[in-house]
């Protein structure tokens, strides 16, 4: 009875900490518990889960990267199940709470998230469970799109808006740049019909910087063109999407810095052949246009690049 008595006092004691720890993604609080108490691992919550299949479903993934070197009691996440039948994986597939979607900017990439949390528990658990039933029925992948299906429909039309604005952008530059290489600055020799400043270095640089801008304008318009037409299903979301939409930025981003470089180019041609110091000025204005939309666009680009090029935020290596 004392033992039984202790046993309760300590489950009161540990019980919610260890879920609120979990919650908040607090991994060193519930490592200290687990290490004071090693049952804790055992505890499970009043809807039936433990703290792993608990973080699971928050998305705590610092407290799920512990599963990986939990050696007495990782392998039973292979095939466990809730009272519901539901497996590691069925947990996965449900929709994230939402203030674990509303830390990520953009449907889009928090459809991408999801993705990856699915994948990553996909690998995991025993290659059974990704047909196994639940007590509904359903699949893992069925849950996650009855739970996702939303979302999906969210990221379409985030993507959609996204992809749209910068089509208008990338059609304006094609437009001016290719207007600038037939009329080039100074004109023509009407004997030979070659430019007049030819021979400059300034129309070389205006030569280069429209051509390299019309067809990085080009291509980014192609890419945003596909992401318009893309078939949008769960998977794009993953890599697909993201890669085309980051292309496509930094590809306009070329075409705008090279289009910007051309037309200063052209005003030095014009107005600064015995001014030098006309450079000052139409160099200062050169940057203006540049630093703008790297200021403005640098927060979406830092946000694909972490989200699909950047490190896990699933650590294996880490010692338990």
């Amino acid at each position: 009875m004392k033992r039984t008595a202790n046993y309760t006092n300590s489950y009161y004691y540990y019980s919610e900490p260890v879920f609120e720890a979990t919650r908040q993604n607090a991994h060193e609080v519930v490592k200290s518990i687990v290490e004071s108490y090693p049952d804790a691992i055992t505890m499970d919550n009043e809807d039936g889960h433990d703290f792993i299949q608990y973080a699971v479903i928050n998305r705590s993934e610092k407290i799920y990267n512990l599963l990986y070197n939990m050696r007495k009691h990782g392998n039973i996440y292979n095939t466990k199940e809730d009272s519901s039948k539901n497996n590691l994986l069925h947990l996965a597939a449900r929709l994230a709470p939402n203030n674990k979607l509303k830390s990520i900017s953009g449907a889009a990439l928090q459809m991408q998230r999801e993705l990856k949390w699915f994948k990553e528990v996909e690998g995991f658990v025993c290659p059974s469970n990704t047909l196994k039933e639940n007590s509904s029925g359903e699949t893992p992948e069925m849950v996650f799109s009855r739970e996702h299906r939303e979302l999906v429909i969210q990221g379409e039309e985030w993507m959609k808006k996204t992809a749209e604005s910068y089509t208008i952008t990338a059609a304006l530059i094609i437009t001016i740049v290719f207007a600038a290489a037939i009329t080039v600055p100074g004109g023509n020799d009407q004997n030979k019909g070659t430019p007049l400043f030819t021979n400059k270095a300034a129309f070389t640089i205006f030569a280069i910087s429209d051509a390299v801008s019309l067809f990085t304008a080009v291509t980014s318009l192609l890419l945003f063109l596909s992401i318009l037409t893309t078939r949008f299903a769960e998977e794009d979301f993953l890599f697909k999407l993201p890669k085309q939409l980051l292309i496509g930025l930094a590809t306009l981003f070329i075409s705008t810095t090279a289009m910007i470089i051309a037309f200063g180019a052209t005003l030095f041609l014009v107005f600064g052949q015995e001014s030098l110091w006309v450079l000052i000025p139409i160099g200062a204005l050169t940057c203006l246009p540049i630093i703008s939309f790297v200021t403005l666009q640098f927060p979406l680009i830092k946000d694909l690049i972490r989200s699909t090029y950047g490190r896990s935020i699933f650590d294996k290596t880490k010692p338990y």
